[in-house]
């Protein structure tokens, strides 16, 4: 095993040993053909009552993948031979998917939960979007609906992998509107102090 194979290996033995959140199905799926030389790739899905996700990962209540790329011949425009891309999404109160802050909150709980878990990362770029919809004709009984999703990426500076996975574990639970973990602050929080301080 050359020293590329064994940096992914390690990568990977961290991956799997992630502690995830009691209220998450996480497992492996496979990754993608053709993105990067070596990939690994998990799916994730919030538990809620007796549901549980599909063998995709898909649930109702909130759903993820995480993909951990390794390519050394993309340092230079990763700033380092990994990079992470990960896919977030829930369903929201009507309330909460009106907020015109949604989205930015909702990219700063990624923010929070990288810090809180002390995850180095660079070269983050993504995108939050709210979608709303509402029902007609057959589907009027759906009523409005409202959906946060967040696709995001990001360049691991450490090589602590699992604490880049467990703070895309933890976006997916405050997404699915679960209470937070320490160093996470929630929407009502947020909401509160913004609305306190006139920000």
């Amino acid at each position: 095993m050359d020293s590329d194979d064994a940096e992914f290996e390690y990568a990977v033995e961290q991956l799997r040993a992630a502690a995830f959140r009691s209220e998450l199905q996480v497992r492996e799926i496979p990754a993608p053909e053709r993105i990067a030389p070596r990939s690994i790739a998990f799916a994730a899905g919030v538990i809620q009552g007796s549901t549980h996700p599909s063998e995709e990962g898909d649930s109702p209540y909130g759903a993820g993948r995480l993909i951990l790329m390794h390519d050394p011949a993309s340092i230079e425009e990763w700033g380092a031979p990994f990079r992470i891309v990960c896919f977030a999404q829930a369903p929201l109160e009507m309330e909460i998917g009106i907020d015109p802050f949604i989205a930015d909150v909702a990219w700063s709980w990624l923010v929070d939960a990288l810090e809180s878990r002390e995850a180095a990362y660079g070269y983050a770029s993504g995108t939050a979007t709210k979608t709303l919809s509402t029902g007609f004709g057959t589907l009027e009984e759906q009523g409005d609906a409202a959906q946060i999703e967040i696709r995001a990426s990001w360049t691991p500076l450490d090589s602590e992998f699992a604490a880049h996975a467990e703070a895309w574990g933890e976006l997916l639970c405050l997404l699915a509107g679960l209470p937070h973990h320490e160093g996470v602050a929630s929407l009502g929080s947020r909401r509160a102090r913004r609305n306190g301080h006139g920000a």
